[in-house]
């Protein structure tokens, strides 16, 4: 028989020492040595052996002692007594210390092997059982977490359909008008559907990116970026989609221009989102004709900051302590509450912030500070 089982065997009697030892070892067990409970407990804190095998009675410190000590650090350790056939008092009391059995002496080496197999079986029991236990948590945290990601998702399909309704209505509307319009060769009856039914599509997509950006678990894509010329680009994405707007766009970029190690395509979503937002703030203030969007951008040694700001409707204390609640949408049926929530996750994951400060009717500016690199990352501790 072989074992990979660590025997710790205690006995203040050199011949009973030895024999054991011998019988162990055909046995297949890694055998250590001690003559008392003390050395036997410095052994014990050095290895850790999974059997311990003690006589009761010894010098400097007894079994009992010792079995107490050892339960008290690692009370999944075996331990088997060793008494006398006048003992069997304090073999009782033993048991009550939580030992797994004992043997009297003169020691029989069959029923010592017997003693073990049972040992070893508890042993190995109790980790399967361990595994299995490790196993089933596992599979239940699996099993919440699918169960909160479908619920989600049924949250979420209850809360675009109105949205997804009014899309469509007003892509219907467009359409009509860009029909009626070729039919009776109207060219402003033309321009006025076409850009109904572009700005439908657009606000199509955007659901349809947010939706499949919340449902699909992905992992950041780092890259070195250059930040002028990332910033440039979305700089003529923003400029772009406010033309025809009549909104001002305005750029404040500060210096001094760096690399830094971000996952550009989640940090455009980010930005865009906020972008997206601004503009929606402003078209929906009309007691005003001159909005602007600024969006600014510096940096340091550490850190990259983004801000955008509008002149929009601005928003109470209270929308602005949801804002970025799953589902939660200050725009009512036309929004999903998706963006704001993916925009601070993305933020988060990246091991920034986002704060926002408005005031109804007068505005308001969001606020994006991020690591500039990976390593600036870890120092934060994110």
């Amino acid at each position: 028989m072989t074992n990979s089982f660590h025997v710790l065997l205690v006995d203040d009697e050199r011949d009973i020492r030895d024999v054991l030892q011998v019988a162990l070892s055909d046995s297949g067990y890694t055998v250590s040595l001690a003559e008392n409970g003390q050395q036997a407990l410095a052994l014990f804190r050095e290895s850790s052996p999974p059997i311990v095998i003690t006589d009761i009675k010894m010098p400097v410190m007894d079994g009992i002692e010792l079995l107490q000590r050892i339960k008290r650090e690692n009370p999944e350790t075996e331990v088997i007594m060793i008494t006398g056939h006048g003992d069997m008092d304090l073999a009782i009391k033993s048991l009550k210390y939580k030992a797994g059995d004992f043997i009297t002496k003169p020691i029989n080496v069959d029923a010592l092997d017997i003693t073990l197999q049972r040992t070893r079986e508890r042993i190995v029991m109790r980790r399967k059982l361990q595994e299995y236990t490790t196993h089933l948590e596992a599979l239940v945290r699996e099993k919440s977490q699918l169960q909160d990601h479908l619920s989600s998702l049924g949250l979420m399909i209850g809360s675009i359909s109105h949205g997804i309704k009014g899309l469509l209505t007003g892509l219907d509307g467009g359409i009509y008008l860009l029909g009626k319009g070729l039919k009776t060769g109207d060219e402003v009856q033309m321009e006025e559907g076409w850009q109904t039914v572009r700005l439908m599509a657009e606000r199509i997509r955007k659901m349809v990116m947010d939706i499949l950006f919340y449902a699909k678990k992905r992992d950041l894509q780092w890259e070195k970026v250059d930040l002028r010329h990332f910033v440039e680009e979305i700089g003529r994405i923003m400029e772009n989609r406010l033309k025809d707007t009549g909104i001002m766009y305005v750029r404040e970029f500060g210096g001094p221009w760096v690399d830094c190690t971000i996952d550009p395509g989640s940090v455009h979503i980010a930005l865009i989102n906020l972008f997206d937002n601004a503009i929606d703030a402003c078209q929906r203030q009309t007691d005003r004709s001159d909005h602007r969007i600024t969006f600014g951008v510096k940096s340091d040694a550490t850190h990259i900051t983004f801000t955008i700001s509008d002149t929009g409707t601005g928003m109470d204390a209270e929308t602005q302590d949801k804002l970025f609640t799953l589902f939660f949408s200050s725009k009512g049926r036309k929004g999903t509450g998706l963006g704001l929530y993916i925009t601070q996750k993305i933020i988060s994951q990246h091991g920034g912030t986002i704060t926002v400060a408005s005031t109804p009717g007068r505005g308001s500016r969001f606020t994006l500070v991020l690591p500039r690199s990976a390593a600036d990352l870890e120092k934060a501790g994110a």
